[in-house]
């Protein structure tokens, strides 16, 4: 016995890249969501808008914070050589006055 063939043809599969964003579906606490409902409000921008925002403005300080840190630890890696390169140039210093 043949498998039947369909007589519909396929769907080409639906490329994800070509979307321009994703939807997510977020729970927020009853407080938040009046918070969330004032600032609309206040700001004249709907929902999305608003938690795209406040997202986007989280993420630009955790990364800033992140960058921090590594110079943070980065001077005090190198804090060593920039003592030798300060002491070897002193004579300079004085020099100027």
């Amino acid at each position: 016995m043949k498998a039947r063939k369909s007589r519909r043809t396929p769907k080409p599969p639906k490329a994800l890249a070509h979307r321009a964003g994703r939807k997510v579906i977020v729970e927020l606490p009853a407080g938040l969501y009046a918070k969330t409902e004032k600032a609309m409000a206040q700001l004249s921008i709907n929902r999305s808008n608003l938690i795209r925002s406040a997202l986007q403005e989280y993420l630009d300080k955790l990364r800033k914070k992140e960058l921090e840190t590594e110079l943070a630890e980065g001077y005090i890696a190198n804090g060593f050589h920039a003592r030798e390169t300060a002491e070897a140039f002193s004579h300079v210093d004085s020099e100027l006055l």
